[in-house]
């Protein structure tokens, strides 16, 4: 079993390391766009333009299965994947985790970029699946960029303006940005001050995903499985391996092989 996942940089971690730890008997491929990054700021067609790019290299080593690990290529490239690849390769999106946060009826807090937060398909998502709950959209500036450089202080800066933003009442924080994900206990220590110490419920994306893209091959996790996948990194298209900055992360050290099991 070969899986694919694309992104602009290393927000594909989190996934690569769920798909692992679940089949550590699949091969996977990461392909991101470091000459290209970040896409936030692009307008949808040039970043359709670069997902297409990154993907096709990635369909080009005839993977089983495609995962967009990233939210905002999801938003506006999904389609266009799927038009090009699919049915040979199944594409699997990336959404975030709004259904399942908003399911207790509580007060839920979607951390986004900037591009995402406000916009027309987060407001729909909200519009359809959190009827009930009391939602607030809080924008996250300049933390993507900054985990991906893993710049602690950076983080640290940022996840703190952010939770500043968060409603001290809240109950359940959707992780709405996969390299989010890469620093949610940098997220949790500062929601936990915020919130006087009550642990909302964090939802992610990166193991419903996994699971979704083994669904649509007609397989299931076993992660018991001897740890027999290999490794291919594509950066924009050249083949190399993970950046310093994976290597910041447990989810990096894991598909390097350095690390134990994530989650």
């Amino acid at each position: 079993m070969k899986i694919a996942l694309m992104d602009s940089g290393i927000g594909l971690l989190a996934a690569a390391a769920a798909v692992r730890r679940l089949r550590p008997d699949a091969d996977l491929v990461l392909s991101s766009d470091p000459d290209g990054m970040p896409w936030g700021p692009r307008t949808p067609a040039d970043l359709t333009e670069r997902a297409l790019a990154v993907a096709r290299a990635a369909a080009a080593l005839r993977p089983d299965a495609l995962i967009v690990a990233c939210n905002t290529a999801t938003v506006h490239a999904l389609d266009t994947l799927r038009a090009e690849l699919e049915p040979g390769i199944p594409v699997i999106g990336t959404v975030p985790a709004i259904k399942p946060a908003a399911a207790a009826g509580g007060r839920v807090a979607i951390w986004a970029t900037p591009a995402t937060t406000g916009s027309a398909y987060q407001r729909g998502l909200i519009r359809d699946f959190a009827d009930g709950a009391r939602v607030t959209e809080v924008p996250c500036p300049g933390l993507a960029d900054a985990v991906e450089a893993a710049d602690d202080a950076a983080v640290a800066d940022t996840v703190a303006a952010a939770a500043a933003l968060t409603p001290a009442d809240v109950t359940d924080v959707v992780l709405g940005c996969t390299h989010y994900e890469l620093v949610d206990g940098a997220i949790r220590a500062a929601l936990a001050a915020r919130t006087g110490g009550a642990e909302p419920v964090y939802h992610g994306s990166a193991e419903a995903v996994a699971v979704q893209a083994l669904r649509r091959l007609g397989s299931r996790p076993e992660p018991a499985l001897p740890r027999t996948g290999g490794l291919t990194v594509l950066r924009s298209g050249r083949e190399g391996s993970l950046p310093a900055a994976a290597l910041a992360y447990a989810e990096g050290r894991l598909l390097a092989g350095r690390g134990a099991p994530v989650g």
